[in-house]
């Protein structure tokens, strides 16, 4: 007879190789033709609805690794929540207007603009997103994200278009629309007003200049012959300066040195005198800052006054503690120049160049124009220093070039008449990390007004029309009927007809009575377009609500959609459009560096996918601390198979031990089941609760962490190990062999559920190979178990915990046994514990002790009973010696009662029984 004929072997069909790139395309488009996500949603129907609200990518170019992280995190908050006791419908979503894709167009489709309508222009900006989205679409759905992508929102539809013309219109109702010419970021490289949202900062190097103002009007303050000292480092400004602004409650000194007098804020004084090189100086005087208000100077370079005024903005910090004021060109210098009346003086136009409001310098481009305003002020004797530094600066984030604060004519929204309501609104929402909360909450306590129109063609135009007499038109007749015809044509009709046939039939304004009207040409801000997805989607689509559950993005998206569609629906609706925000971090590379592809440390999420597979992607998103910065490289992802290995190798185990195993007939009861099995069902329903916590706390790599450390120690390092000669070697229905097979079934069964939303395509992968009636046609299809609750096993559990502890020292002095005395195995072995009184009552109250070290031999002694030879450990002393007898050839046991059986000479008596009861039919 062949006794390896006789063992009960894994049996499974779920393979060892993953083969992850080669299975899991096939299985995706199964699940697409299967209509995957209508099922789950109809089976969920009726449960509380859970809305997260996908944050729309910008649709240009390939998905990168920020991209996959992001839409993998949102798999596994929606897959989990439909497992979870929710219905969590997900619509992906894709913002399709802006600069990109115009450059995109005239740069590498070549198209030519001058050649083209606005109209036209825009069609083909249509047609290039379209094409991205369906690209992007794929990439996304290669990933393993569930979701209604045949339906997803896109920001240049009809309906999205409509209800962005809505929300417009109710804040111009509330008054929270007004057109203004105020200083705003410029950028000439994309001759556009920026928002906020739209300027990074990288370093540049500036011009540093003091230059002196003389006083022409002294008000009899001064003594008479005084200079005023500003201080910039943007010499381009020079030109529109209008006033010097002074701090009311500073003091201000007027410094002698070589024959000049000159005002400066006395804390500045030293700090002055060394740079400026002043050898000997004295002070002639002193006076608060609200004692020079109304002073006059004389502009540097032109036959002009400029007006010395208070600001509460000056400081001490640096310069000179009088400003250079150009209200034209910077916030703080408007804010306080509207108090004094001043012009908002800005003599530059759209691509950045000087115009005739800038004398000697008409046709300069700002930046070039440095160097040639410096050299004017030193030949006219008021350049007092010239030097250069490197500092941090407003660059447009598209074109990565210089902005500047220019003052132009544009509509904004008024931060200010709603702010209180923002910040309160803030306070509401549950922020991860918490520190979300503080960073918006300053953004917006801190936020200007802003500016949402935009000089550009590719976008929604800002639905206003205006009279004859110049003034605005704006109504809730104008905004229903625009919006209506958005709806009906799409945004392009408001480039494709005139003003006249786009307002309402017989609309009459007071302000034409001529009837004659025109149009605004600017579109609005994207972020505008985005932020108003609370109503363009949440409001519009009907298996969504408002506000959502959760909004999860980027830690960058607290300047950009957090905080654009805050505003939009704190002013239209008053109320925040998430209950939650959830923020990530940037992808790095290994050595947390930026990626980029002249560094050559881009990871590609389709190369990953090709290589190693999705599931191991996915797996990676689980394992990182996601609300910080992560990294990724070709070394942490071995690292990250390694782990999947192990996950798979567990359920690949379980499954091939489940082979004869029939749920329905099988099954043992928990109250049934040896005192080992029950710890091991204990276990599991702790780790069905954590993990489960884990999912409700949006924790993913507490979930990674706590399933890969129950595979890889409770299951592979302690009970698969121990229950293998039970598996292998009894009798089929041996009555313990069956209450293993019944916590491996519970167990692997809980496994794969718990796993669903992280690895889709590996749990599905095994779910097919589950034996019994499927409880349904796919995991994905089931909810997450639910933890059962075993009364009076307090006692069981923590006597089990502490052999778990005790058991550490018997394997180390296993593995010291192996390397030291020669003992190849660990069967080979006789183990002596020398334990304390309690331990040593724990110990001999376990069955089979010899199964639970997997040794052949087991004794328990009174620790004052231990021998010189015995080794000390953390609990206990233990003494391995080498077993008396000879191998069974079946179950691999040292023995010394082999050969009691005549036919089986070779068999320990257990064996034996086996064999001749079960399987002495067979021949060798």
């Amino acid at each position: 007879m062949s006794y390896k004929d006789t063992l009960q072997m894994p049996k499974t069909n779920f393979p060892m190789k993953g083969s992850l790139p080669n299975k899991e395309p096939g299985m995706q488009e199964q699940w697409e033709a299967a209509g995957m996500y209508d099922k789950v949603q109809q089976r969920t129907e009726g449960r509380p609805l859970f809305v997260l609200h996908d944050g729309p990518p910008y649709a240009n170019g390939d998905i990168h690794m920020g991209h996959a992280l992001n839409k993998i995190l949102k798999d596994f908050i929606v897959r989990s929540r439909s497992m979870m006791g929710f219905h969590a419908p997900y619509v992906p979503g894709w913002d399709t207007h802006g600069l990109p894709i115009e450059t995109a167009l005239t740069k590498k489709g070549k198209v030519d603009r001058k050649k083209l309508t606005t109209a036209e222009f825009r069609k083909k900006c249509e047609e290039y997103a379209l094409g991205q989205i369906d690209s992007q679409r794929e990439q996304f759905k290669r990933l393993g994200v569930r979701g209604d992508w045949d339906n997803p929102y896109v920001t240049l539809t009809h309906e999205y278009e409509a209800q962005q013309i809505k929300v417009f219109g109710d804040m111009a109702k509330k008054g929270f629309i007004y057109k203004g010419k105020k200083p705003v970021y410029w950028s000439p490289s994309s001759e556009s007003a920026l928002a906020e949202a739209e300027i990074e900062y990288h370093d540049k190097r500036s011009a540093s200049i003091y230059v002196s103002f003389d006083v022409t009007e002294n008000k009899g303050v001064l003594l008479g012959d005084e200079k005023f000292i500003i201080w910039t480092t943007t010499p381009w400004t020079i030109p529109a300066n209008l006033a010097i602004a002074v701090h009311p409650d500073l003091t201000y000194s007027a410094v002698e040195t070589g024959g000049e007098t000159y005002i400066v804020a006395e804390d500045l004084i030293e700090e002055l005198a060394e740079l400026l090189e002043w050898k000997e100086y004295h002070i002639r005087a002193h006076y608060k800052g609200q004692e020079l208000e109304g002073l006059r100077t004389k502009h540097p370079l032109y036959d002009r006054e400029s007006l010395v005024i208070l600001g509460e903005h000056v400081t001490t910090e640096a310069g000179t503690g009088c400003v250079h004021t150009a209200p034209g060109h910077g916030e703080d210098d408007y804010i306080v120049g509207q108090k004094y009346g001043l012009d908002v003086l800005c003599p530059v136009n759209d691509q950045g160049v000087f115009t005739e409001e800038a004398p000697m310098f008409e046709g300069l481009f700002y930046d070039t124009a440095n160097k040639t305003i410096s050299e004017k002020l030193d030949e006219a004797g008021r350049l007092l220093k010239l030097d250069f530094f490197t500092h941090s600066y407003p660059h447009d984030w598209r074109t990565k070039k210089p902005v500047i604060y220019r003052a132009t004519s544009q509509w904004f929204a008024s931060i200010k008449d709603f702010r209180s309501d923002l910040l309160r609104e803030v306070e509401k929402v549950e922020w991860l990390p918490k520190w979300g909360e503080t960073r918006l909450y300053n953004m917006v306590r801190d936020r200007g007004d802003w500016c949402i129109s935009r000089q550009r063609a590719w976008g929604v135009p800002i639905p206003i029309f205006y009279g004859e007499d110049g003034e605005a038109i704006i109504t809730d007749e104008t905004i229903d009927h625009v919006s209506e015809l958005f709806r009906m044509h799409g945004s392009n009709i408001w480039f494709e007809k005139e003003a006249a046939d786009l307002l309402p039939e017989g609309f009459t304004s007071e302000h034409s009575p001529g009837g004659t009207f025109t149009k605004e040409t600017d579109i609005m801000d994207v972020w505008f377009d985005s932020g108003s997805s609370h109503q363009a989607v949440l409001e519009e689509r009907e298996e969504l609500q408002r506000p959502a559950d959760v909004y999860l993005e980027g830690s960058d998206q607290y300047r950009g959609w957090f905080n654009s569609s805050l505003s939009t629906a704190v002013a239209v609706t008053g109320q925040a459009p998430f209950n939650t925000v959830i923020s990530h971090g940037f992808t790095l590379d290994g050595q947390g560096k930026k990626m980029s592809k002249s560094q050559g440390n881009v990871v590609v999420p389709d190369k990953v996918m090709k290589q190693l597979g999705a599931d191991i992607l996915r797996l990676w998103t689980a394992s990182v601390d996601y609300q910080a910065d992560v990294r990724v490289s070709d070394d942490i992802l071995k690292q990250v198979s390694e782990g999947y290995r192990k996950i798979r190798n567990t359920y690949r185990f379980l499954l091939g031990n489940l082979a004869d195993f029939e749920p329905e007939q099988h099954m043992v009861r928990f109250e049934n089941r040896s005192g080992v099995n029950q710890y091991m069902t204990i276990k599991l329903q702790e780790l069905i609760r954590s993990v489960r916590d884990s999912y409700d706390q949006y924790q993913f790599s507490h979930v990674y962490n706590q399933i890969h450390q129950f595979c890889v120690i409770e299951m592979s390092s302690f009970y698969m190990d121990i229950s293998k000669d039970t598996l292998y070697t009894k009798q089929p229905d041996d009555a313990e062999r069956r209450g293993i097979q019944s916590v491996m079934y519970e167990a692997l069964t809980a496994l794969l559920k718990l796993m669903s939303p992280i690895l889709p395509h590996t749990v599905e992968e095994a779910w097919v190979e589950l034996p019994g009636t499927p409880e349904a046609d796919a995991a994905q299809l089931t909810d997450m178990p639910q933890p059962a609750v075993f009364e009076g096993v307090e006692e069981l559990e923590a006597a089990w915990d502490r052999f778990m502890v005790l058991r550490d020292d018997v394997m180390k002095a296993l593995e010291d046994a192996r390397n030291n005395q020669g003992i190849k195995k660990n069967l080979h072995a006789f183990v002596t514990v020398y334990a304390s009184d309690q331990d040593k009552e724990l110990l001999e109250s376990l069955d089979e002790l010899e199964k639970l070290f997997i040794v052949s031999g087991a004794s328990v002694k009174s620790l004052e009973e231990a021998p010189a030879q015995a080794v000390e450990y953390d609990y206990m002393q233990v003494l391995v010696e080498r077993k008396e007898g000879e191998e069974c050839e079946r179950c691999r046991i040292v023995t010394t009662e082999l050969g009691q059986d005549e036919d089986h000479p070779t068999l320990c008596p257990v064996c034996t029984e086996t064999v001749v009861t079960h399987f002495a039919s067979r021949e060798v």
